[in-house]
């Protein structure tokens, strides 16, 4: 939208009440028309801080994977975690470990 140049147009001062002409009074940070003796730019105290958060964490990591990655031993997870009062429940069967080796050379020399 086009506006005319308003060079003989005049103005009141939203602050002293003065009557100035239109081209000479500028808008504040507040929203007023005031008068160039009236006008004051923002404090800088005022203009929100600016953030930068520290780069800490990786946006997509790839951790290296080592296999396996969970080996249990002993109960099974449901009888390995009950318990009576503060004491840890006995266990329903007796833990058997079982495994097995490969073939082993044994060189004397």
């Amino acid at each position: 939208m086009a506006f005319a140049t308003g060079k003989y147009a005049y103005g009141i001062c939203d602050y002293c009440g003065q009557q100035y002409k239109l081209h000479d009074l500028r808008k504040n940070w507040k929203g007023f028309m005031v008068c160039p003796s009236d006008y004051e730019p923002k404090e800088p105290q005022l203009f929100p801080l600016n953030y930068r958060a520290d780069a800490i964490a990786l946006e997509d990591p790839r951790p290296a994977r080592r296999e396996p990655l969970v080996v249990y031993v002993g109960l099974s997870a449901p009888a390995a975690y009950q318990s009576v009062g503060m004491q840890p429940a006995p266990a329903p069967k007796p833990v058997q470990g079982v495994g097995q080796i490969g073939t082993v050379t044994v060189a004397i020399s």
